[in-house]
C-alpha cells in the first residue's frame, strides 16, 4: 500500500472516531489521538481527492443575493483544480512558491485553495479589504511568487513593485495579467494526468495567513501541510459535522476562520459548504436560507446571532441541528433567546489564526452560560498565571499550549520574527494572550485579553463581562470598556458605544444604558463614563482597544465633549 493511501486510511479513521463518539466527551478525550499521515501528505492528493473523484454530491453551493445558485460536485471541485493547477504549473508556479489569493466568496477562491495545494505551492489569503500599502507589506514579507486577483482589485497592485506572476479573474484583458479563464480551456484528461502528488514534505509550508493586528503589526503565521488539514479535526468536532450535512459559515476570505470553516472542516467530513452572498446584511433573507437550503449546521459571530434574534425567530430553525458562535465571545443572553425559540443550545468556542478549535462547547454536552467549554481532543491546554506558574485544577490564568506535548493543531511560528516566537513560545509554553478561568468541571470562561484586563479602585475588570450586558440594552449595537484614568481610583471603567439605527447619542440614551448596567452588574463593576463614538476596527472587524485606552491616556484630565459621567445623573439607582 503507498503511502499516500495509508495517509488517507490513517485520517478516515481517526476522523470516524470522532464522528462515532461525539456526544461522549469524557470517552473522546481519552481515547482520541492524531493519525499518523507519514511524512509526505498533501491534503488535495491524500484526502480530498480519494473522497471526490466520482462523487457527484455538492462539495459547495453559493447562493447570490439576487436568488441565483451555482452547485458543485465534488467530482466537479476536482476536476476544476485539475485545470486550474496545470494552468498555474504552466506559467511558473511551483511546489514552495507563495501565492496570494485576493478573492471573495466565488467558486475561483475553492478551485484555487485546492489548486495551490495540489501543486504543493503555499496560499496567502488575502482580503479584497485591503490596500495597496497592506499589499506591499504583504508580499515583501511573504515573498510572494503570484497573486491571483479579480479585475476589480488589480488596479491595487500598480504601486506594488516586483516580479511576480499576475493571474486575473473576470476578464481576458487586464494588461500584464494572466487571464485565470484560460484554464477552463485545458482538455480534462490532460490536466488530471499532469495532476501527480509534489512530493511536499508534511512539516512543508502550506498557508501564511496574516493576523488582524489589533494591537500591533499583522504577524505573519505560518502553518504546514499537516496543522491546519489535520489539525481542523478539531474544528470539526466541533461543529458537530456529518458526512452529508451543509453546513453555512458567516465569514469573510482572507481571514483563519473561513479555511476552519469554509473549507478544512467540511470537506474533512464529507459535507457541503453553502455559502450566501449578499452587499448588505438582511437577517430575515439569512433566516429565509437557512430553511430553504436545508442547513443542519450554522455557524456565525454573536453580532450576527443577535441580529438574527432581533428579526424574529418564529419560523424555526427547519433542518438546523448545530447552533455555533465564533469569533468573539458569547453572552448568555443570545443563548436563551435561541433555545427558548428554537430549542437549540448555540455553542460557543475558542482558537486563533496560530491554532485550530481549541476549547469548545461539544455536541451533546451540558453547557455552561459564560462558558466557552473544555479543552477539545488531542489538545494539552494550561493555565499559566502571571508568574509564569501553571494553575492545576480551577483558577484563572493566560491560555496557553503545553509545548512538551506539541499540539498537531499549533503553527510552526511567526515567520521571519524571531522576537515575537521567543515571546510565544516562552517556558514550553505557546502563550495565547488570552485570559480565562477554569472550573472544577473543566469549563472555561473568557476574561479577556491580557492586555485588556485592567483594574479599577483595586478590583480587576474583565471589558468582556462588562460588554456583555451593554450589548443587552436595546440601544446598543457594539460596546468597548476600556479603563479612563481616574485620579481617585486609578481608573474606572468607560464604554465607548455604537448606537443601534435610530437612537440618538442623547443624554437620555445614555442615562437609559448606564442605569441598565448599573442594575446588572455588581457595584464593583459599575460603568461610570460612557461615550458615544465610531469605534475604530481592523480590517477584519474585530474592535482595536489599544486605540481606545491610548486616547483615555492622552485626555488625562480633558473630558471630551461627547463623554457622559455617572454623577451627571445624580438620581440613577444602583
Amino acid at each position: 500500500m503507498t503511502e499516500g493511501k495509508l495517509a488517507t486510511l490513517a485520517l478516515r479513521e481517526a476522523r470516524d472516531d470522532l464522528l462515532r463518539l461525539r456526544t461522549t466527551y469524557d470517552e473522546v478525550l481519552s481515547s482520541f489521538s492524531w493519525p499518523d499521515i507519514g511524512a509526505h501528505f498533501n491534503f488535495v492528493h491524500d484526502w480530498f481527492d480519494p473522497i471526490a473523484r466520482g462523487n457527484k454530491t455538492p462539495a459547495l453551493v453559493l447562493v447570490e443575493e439576487d436568488g441565483s445558485r451555482a452547485s458543485y460536485s465534488f467530482n466537479e471541485m476536482a476536476r476544476r483544480s485539475d485545470k486550474v493547477a496545470a494552468h498555474l504549473s504552466a506559467h511558473g508556479v511551483r511546489s514552495g512558491d507563495s501565492v496570494i489569493v485576493m478573492l471573495g466568496n466565488q467558486v475561483e477562491l475553492w478551485e484555487s485553495m485546492l489548486a495551490l495545494i495540489r501543486i504543493g505551492a503555499v496560499i496567502m489569503p488575502t482580503t479584497t479589504a485591503v490596500g495597496t500599502a497592506e499589499l506591499v507589506d504583504r508580499l515583501d514579507r511573504g515573498n510572494a511568487r503570484a497573486v491571483i486577483s479579480n479585475a476589480g482589485d488589480t488596479t491595487k497592485f500598480d504601486g506594488v513593485p516586483g516580479t511576480y506572476l499576475r493571474f486575473v479573474v473576470g476578464s481576458d484583458s487586464v494588461g500584464g495579467w494572466v487571464s485565470y479563464r484560460d484554464a477552463y480551456d485545458i482538455p480534462c484528461d490532460q490536466a488530471t494526468k499532469a495532476s501527480t502528488h509534489p512530493g511536499n514534505g508534511s512539516n512543508d509550508r502550506l498557508l501564511l495567513y496574516f493576523t488582524s493586528g489589533t494591537t500591533s503589526r499583522p504577524k505573519l503565521v505560518e502553518h504546514t501541510h499537516v496543522t491546519y488539514p489535520v489539525g481542523h479535526l478539531t474544528t470539526m468536532y466541533w461543529l458537530g459535522l456529518q458526512p452529508g450535512d451543509v453546513h453555512l459559515n458567516i465569514s469573510s476570505p482572507g481571514w483563519a476562520k473561513h479555511a476552519w470553516s469554509n473549507f478544512f472542516a467540511p470537506w474533512l467530513a464529507e459535507a457541503t459548504i453553502l455559502v450566501y452572498n449578499y452587499a448588505r446584511f438582511d437577517a430575515r433573507a439569512l433566516l429565509h436560507q437557512i430553511r430553504s437550503e436545508g442547513v443542519t449546521t450554522f455557524c456565525a459571530p454573536p453580532t450576527v446571532w443577535r441580529m438574527l434574534i432581533n428579526a424574529d425567530l418564529s419560523g424555526g430553525p427547519g433542518s438546523l441541528r448545530e447552533a455555533i458562535a465564533a469569533g468573539e465571545p458569547l453572552n448568555p443572553e443570545v443563548i436563551s433567546q435561541v433555545q427558548r425559540h428554537w430549542g437549540l443550545t448555540i455553542r460557543d468556542g475558542f482558537g486563533q489564526t496560530e491554532m485550530t478549535a481549541t476549547i469548545a462547547n461539544t455536541p451533546g454536552q451540558p453547557v455552561k452560560a459564560g462558558s466557552m467549554g473544555r479543552a477539545l481532543p488531542g489538545v494539552r491546554v494550561v493555565l499559566v498565571d502571571p508568574d509564569g506558574n501553571h494553575v492545576d485544577g480551577p483558577g484563572e490564568g493566560e491560555i496557553c499550549l503545553d509545548l512538551s506535548h506539541k499540539p498537531l493543531t499549533l503553527m510552526t511560528g511567526y515567520q521571519g520574527d524571531t522576537e515575537r516566537n521567543a515571546d510565544a513560545m516562552a517556558d514550553g509554553c505557546y502563550h495565547t494572550g488570552d485570559v480565562a478561568e477554569r472550573d472544577a468541571e473543566g469549563y472555561f470562561t473568557y476574561i479577556g485579553r491580557t492586555d485588556d484586563v485592567f483594574k479599577a479602585s483595586d478590583y480587576k475588570v474583565s471589558p468582556f463581562e462588562l460588554e456583555s450586558v451593554l450589548i443587552e440594552h436595546p440601544a446598543v449595537a457594539e460596546a468597548a470598556v476600556v479603563p479612563a484614568p481616574d485620579p481617585v481610583r486609578l481608573a474606572v471603567p468607560k464604554a465607548y458605544i455604537a448606537l443601534v439605527a435610530g437612537h440618538e447619542p442623547s443624554a437620555e440614551t445614555a442615562k437609559s444604558i448606564l442605569a441598565y448596567a448599573r442594575e446588572h452588574l455588581a457595584p464593583y463593576l459599575r460603568v461610570r463614563r460612557l461615550e458615544f463614538y465610531e469605534l475604530p476596527k481592523t480590517i477584519s472587524g474585530k474592535i482595536r482597544r489599544v486605540e481606545l485606552r491610548n486616547r483615555e491616556k492622552e485626555l488625562i484630565d480633558d473630558r471630551p465633549p461627547g463623554e457622559f459621567r455617572d454623577d451627571d445623573f445624580p438620581n440613577l439607582r444602583h
